[in-house]
């Protein structure tokens, strides 16, 4: 039996529905690569927590980090094969249980399942922000939210936060709930690790990249709206504006002006997939990336940029400035007259104000795996020395 066990039902959900790896993905692969030699497979289906021999984790841990044809194929027999042996187990033997989704913990059954184990559940928190900010949510996703982080909260044996402002977030909320606050630690992500960039940019005039879902909180709008007054003003003169991410929840008046806005035609491109190639290319030519939102607790795509020597312009957030310290330009997102002062700066072939921000970068020093699993590991040997 392995020390660890490794939930990966969101992982095989993304494979099985050929979903692209959103960010919070593409940390749960990071964990499967790092503990997969020590672990073994949980999956949780048609109500039962299924736990794979090692042999049969291999395989799917294989799937996962190198693909497979066949994927389907190879995760239903898996499936089929261990589904009987796991009805009624009651997981009696005292492991670390990693769920770095985390899919299922806002549900009753998933505490239920932790309360009748003697896994220690270390939970990643991604952020808090359905309940700091309810609005750019779907309705409902605030009490799963914080019926999740309760889970996280009371049955976690330890916390790993993505950053210090989502750990204090994280302690306050904890504080002024009355709920008990597992031991934890603070560990960075590094750059998503994109592909080489081809040499050539992907068009042949000035661009701007904005990345990621688009939904309200990311406040493609107010990029958007800018983008048609610089073309009213200077027409053929105008950078483009290239939208990469897939189509979120309630951006129906985004999707309005990126379908139905003609003035925008030619010059804000939309791609709602693309392979890591092409995006580390339409990153590393870029102006400048984009990140006007309006809340965030992370921004892996601004290590990304910084990491590929690629200027930012972002919102003034607490998360951003801890990663980036003083190398982008920060601007409130609701200062429109900014964010186009330095959107007609950033795209002059010989801006100072963008060469002044790359030679800041030259001092940029990026997260990596190696730290962060450094302090995760260290919050494992805490929780071993507890018991």
């Amino acid at each position: 039996m392995r020390e660890n066990l490794i939930d990966v039902t969101r992982l095989l959900d993304c494979r099985m529905q050929e979903r692209l790896p959103t960010g919070i993905d593409r940390v749960s692969l990071e964990y499967v690569r790092h503990f997969g030699d020590r672990s073994t497979v949980l999956l949780r289906f048609a109500g039962q927590w299924i736990e794979l021999s090692i042999a049969d984790s291999e395989k799917i841990i294989a799937v996962l980090l190198a693909g497979a044809d066949n994927v389907n194929a190879v995760i239903r027999r898996v499936v089929v094969g261990s589904l009987m042996k796991s009805i009624g187990r009651s997981f009696s033997t005292p492991r670390f249980l990693f769920n770095t989704g985390p899919s299922g913990v806002a549900e009753t059954d998933y505490a239920r399942r932790l309360q009748g184990s003697a896994l220690k559940q270390v939970f990643f928190l991604h952020d808090l922000i359905p309940i700091t900010h309810p609005e750019y949510c779907r309705p409902g996703e605030s009490l799963r939210h914080q019926n999740r982080v309760k889970t996280m909260l009371t049955l976690g044996h330890g916390v790993i936060a993505h950053s210090d402002a989502t750990h204090v977030e994280l302690v306050a909320y904890a504080s002024k709930n009355n709920l008990p606050m597992p031991p934890s630690t603070v560990a960075l992500l590094p750059a998503a690790g994109l592909s080489v960039a081809n040499a050539t940019a992907p068009i042949d005039v000035p661009y701007f990249l904005v990345l990621g879902t688009i939904e309200p909180r990311k406040n493609h709008s107010l990029l958007l709206l800018l983008w048609r007054q610089l073309i009213e003003r200077f027409g053929a003169y105008t950078p483009r504006l290239v939208v990469i991410g897939q189509r979120g929840e309630n951006c129906e008046n985004i999707v309005d002006l990126l379908e139905r806005c003609e003035t925008l035609n030619g010059f804000v491109f939309e791609y709602s997939t693309c392979s890591d190639t092409e995006l580390a290319t339409w990153l590393q030519h870029a102006r400048a990336l984009l990140l006007p939102s309006f809340a965030e607790d992370y921004g892996m795509s601004l290590v990304d940029a910084l990491s590929l020597g690629v200027p930012v312009i972002a919102s003034d957030l607490p998360a951003f400035r801890e990663i980036a310290g003083d190398v982008p330009e920060y601007v409130d997102p609701l200062d429109g007259k900014r964010w186009s002062e330095l959107v007609l700066a950033y795209s002059q072939s010989d801006s100072p104000v963008r060469a002044a921000q790359c030679k800041k970068m030259l001092n940029f020093v990026a997260p990596t795996w190696a730290a962060h699993f450094d302090q995760v590991e260290v919050l494992m040997e805490r929780l071993r020395a507890a018991k």
